[in-house]
């Protein structure tokens, strides 16, 4: 029997492409054409293979099939200059299942639990970027969290004050409470006050994984 295919989307704007796996939220590349996009998105499937994993998904995720675009769309403003996905989905309208919704958040936490094992494993002082500069490791972990603090939670009503910042304890209880807050919106049918669901997991997921690959790739302990 073959596998089914990794379901993608592909938002192309003037200067830049970008393409997700709808069914595995953060698995995400940008490139400038669809092409080069859809060439990274694959050659990132081996390090989305350990997050699915720590989801406990690993096995139907190695089941899964060749990549396949399912959606084309117009680029925005968020994929244009950032990279990330900027579009909803007709689909997203459509409730989740409590399964769908559970297997989702596990995604979510396992990409909580990469970018914190990176964070605390990389160097203080990172490689500089393309254009020689780009932030240092606290730098990203305060904006990677603080994005999630002072956007993302509050879809779905949960505010966390911006001086939870580097406390490990109240990060925690703000993920249980953000994890609670989806869950709810998911069994009362509620999409989210302006994002749907599946559109702010798909954010959240992807902001802390590219940070998290990004530390990766600059790191400088082995130098």
């Amino acid at each position: 029997m073959s596998s089914e295919p990794v379901r993608v989307m592909v938002e192309q704007g003037k200067k830049r492409a970008v393409a997700s796996a709808i069914d595995w939220p953060g698995w995400g590349r940008s490139a400038k054409l669809e092409d080069p996009a859809m060439a990274l998105l694959a050659d990132y499937r081996p390090r989305y293979a350990l997050v699915a994993a720590r989801a406990g998904l690993g096995e139907q995720f190695d089941a899964a099939g060749e990549l396949e675009i399912v959606e084309r769309l117009p680029g925005t403003g968020m994929s244009e200059f950032y990279g990330v996905s900027g579009q909803k989905l007709d689909s997203d309208l459509e409730p989740m299942t409590e399964a769908e919704c559970e297997r989702r958040l596990a995604i979510l936490r396992a990409c909580w639990a990469t970018f914190d094992d990176v964070a605390a494993r990389v160097s203080p002082d990172l490689r500089p970027g393309p254009r020689g500069g780009g932030r240092d490791r606290d730098r990203i972990i305060r904006h990677t969290n603080g994005a999630e603090l002072d956007e993302h939670a509050k879809k779905v009503g949960i505010v966390t004050p911006l001086d939870a910042l580097g406390d490990p304890v109240r990060i925690a209880a703000h993920r249980d409470a953000f994890v609670d807050a989806i869950r709810d919106h998911c069994a009362r049918g509620v999409t989210g006050r302006s994002w749907t669901l599946q559109f702010l997991i798909r954010r959240c997921t992807w902001h802390f994984l590219d940070h998290a690959w990004e530390m990766e790739d600059r790191d400088l302990t082995a130098a």
